[in-house]
């Protein structure tokens, strides 16, 4: 049983700066992929970024790449989205989520993460 708990959302102009920040229960923080995932009104929840467990391996979707940053500190059971240059298409309710399984390679598929964050609205004014 873990909690996860994201932070740091809110209302930004195009072009700005956000950092999201997610922190999990339990002692085995360390263990999980990490994954942030986001949706917007009338769309899918998609992938956004994930740090594998270990913190080695790191995946971005392609629209994000060069303007968002995930890291993870494992001692502060935390992981981190980074989020500059924002644009419009940006604006969603973005989600963390935790993989258990230890795996080689990170998913990036919603239905094998096995805990969820409640979510936390970005909005970005264009």
């Amino acid at each position: 049983q873990v909690q996860l708990a994201e932070s740091g959302g809110g209302l930004v102009q195009a072009g700005g700066f956000l950092r999201l920040s997610c922190v999990a229960s339990g002692h085995t923080f360390g263990d999980y992929t990490m994954g942030w995932f986001r949706q917007a009104p009338g769309k899918a929840r998609e992938f956004v970024a994930g740090v594998l467990w270990g913190g080695g391996r790191i995946r971005y979707e392609d629209s994000v790449k060069g303007r968002f940053t995930v890291s993870r500190e494992d001692a502060k059971n935390t992981v981190y989205l980074q989020m500059n240059s924002l644009k419009f298409e940006d604006t969603a309710v973005y989600y963390c989520a935790a993989d258990k399984r230890r795996t080689v390679l990170l998913s990036t598929e919603e239905i094998d993460y096995d805990y969820w964050g409640q979510g936390t609205q970005v909005t970005v004014a264009s």
